[in-house]
């Protein structure tokens, strides 16, 4: 065992002193600095040749001065310290009004820190006029945007909420900020997966509802963020636009097969009214009773494609192997040659008879262009990101109308239907994909169909 007895009664003034108040060590020290001085010159002064009375003259002109001389530098040295201190404890607590007086000597330490704390007070100040700033234009975005906002705590307590937020739940935020969001029936908001659409059930809203949520931090505090947006205005005006277009369309497309019905049934009707009829009624009944037919056969591919786009079953997805599905498919366009430059060996997962009746349609639509000019169709397809991409080229005129491809109904193909563009991209939907058709540089168009890697890729 260590002896330490022998340190103990080691005398270590400094360390003493050290343990006393600051203003009291300047005080001491400089007492201690002057001693040497002041009794060098009470021993010439008491033991020299001089009266009574100028002895104690001189000594309390000595003793004033070093009380004078002790109290000033106390005063150079603790004041300057007291004023950095006052202005440090303002900054703390966020009081920016206070700055230093530099000393008028430019240099040395005193003057170096009183700078670095107008600096650091500076700094602070813009900082905090910057926060501020931010913090008013944030809430202020939060007031006026029509979304929903709502802040929970880890407890799930609603912590922040903006206009919107109230509407939705008809309180103001006095009266819901602290409730859980149990109590709030946004419980089911603050799990499951991210962006999503929910059903929402609220006092001030009711249907469907874009979710999406993140994690923000206040005060050193985590906040889950949650963000509600209203589809159902959206949904309802694409609603309304779907079924003009269709209203239009099937009225566009049941007047063109009605109208000339009903006038040659008019006329057929005139013709076999007459006392005698003409010579050439029988030619003029086959041929008007030909022409309704084949109006009557056009409104009903017309229907069957409609219903064919309108009753589209859920895809059965299976491991499918792309090569063989696009050399299968290229072998049934018999009008020209399909060149299938192929690709990696991929597996997607698919339904193999709705992708099928897709890359059909794409690749007649792709023959009809390059028949056109004479030109010639490529298959091929390459993976990227995850996902499988399939090239359908062609070296037809291009594209003229790119608004209006997947609009149903739409066509400009003389007896088209306007559904073939419709389906395949709800198809490429229904299977996680797209697809999307674009004019090339060099001439023609190609079509790009991305679907899914799945099944793995094989070597």
């Amino acid at each position: 065992m260590r002896d330490d007895s022998r340190h103990s009664w080691r005398f270590r003034p400094f360390d003493r002193i050290a343990s006393i108040e600051y203003g009291i060590q300047i005080t001491l020290l400089s007492l201690l600095a002057g001693m040497p001085a002041f009794l060098l010159a009470m021993i010439l002064l008491w033991r020299g040749s001089f009266a009574p009375s100028v002895q104690w003259l001189w000594t309390g002109i000595l003793i004033l001065l070093v009380v004078a001389f002790t109290s000033l530098l106390r005063v150079r040295l603790v004041r300057p310290l007291h004023a950095l201190s006052n202005v440090l404890s303002a900054l703390r607590e966020g009081d920016f009004s206070l700055r230093t007086r530099p000393p008028r000597s430019p240099g040395g330490p005193l003057a170096l820190a009183f700078r670095e704390a107008n600096q650091l007070e500076s700094m602070l100040r813009e900082q905090r006029l910057g926060a501020v700033e931010a913090s008013a234009l944030l809430k202020r975005v939060l007031e006026e945007i029509d979304v929903a906002v709502f802040a929970f705590d880890r407890n799930e307590e609603l912590r922040l909420l903006n206009r919107a937020g109230e509407r939705l739940l008809k309180e103001p935020s006095s009266v819901v900020l602290g409730k859980s969001a149990e109590q709030l029936r946004l419980r089911h908001g603050l799990t499951g997966p991210a962006p999503r659409t929910i059903e929402i059930g609220l006092p001030g809203g009711q249907g469907r509802w874009e979710l999406k949520r993140t994690v923000i931090r206040q005060e050193g505090e985590p906040l889950r963020l949650l963000v509600l947006s209203d589809l159902s205005r959206a949904l309802r005006e694409e609603e309304r636009q779907a079924w003009r277009r269709i209203i239009r369309v099937l009225g566009h497309e049941i007047n063109n097969s009605l109208a000339p019905i009903k006038s040659i049934a008019g006329s057929l009707r005139t013709l076999m009214g007459r006392k005698e009829p003409p010579p050439q009624l029988r030619r003029e009944m086959t041929a008007g009773l030909k022409v309704i037919a084949g109006r009557a056969e056009s409104l009903g591919r017309f229907m069957a494609a409609y219903a064919q786009l309108a009753r589209l079953p859920t895809p059965e997805l299976v491991s499918t192997e792309v090569e063989p599905l696009m050399l299968r498919t290229a072998a049934l366009e018999t009008r020209l040659p399909v060149e299938v430059t192929g690709g990696p060996a991929v597996r997607v997962m698919a339904d193999p008879d709705q992708i099928d009746q897709l890359l059909i349609n794409l690749l007649r639509n792709a023959a009809d262009a390059a028949l056109e000019t004479g030109g010639g169709v490529r298959v091929s397809w390459q993976v990227l990101n995850g996902t499988v991409d399939v090239h359908i080229e062609d070296d037809g005129p291009g594209l003229q109308d790119t608004a209006n491809l997947f609009v149903p109904f739409y066509t400009t193909k003389p007896g088209g239907t306007g559904v073939g563009l419709a389906l395949c991209q709800q198809i490429a939907e229904g299977h996680g994909g797209c697809l999307a058709l674009l004019n090339r540089d060099e001439g023609g168009v190609v079509a790009v169909l991305s679907l899914p890697l799945g099944g793995g890729e094989e070597a």
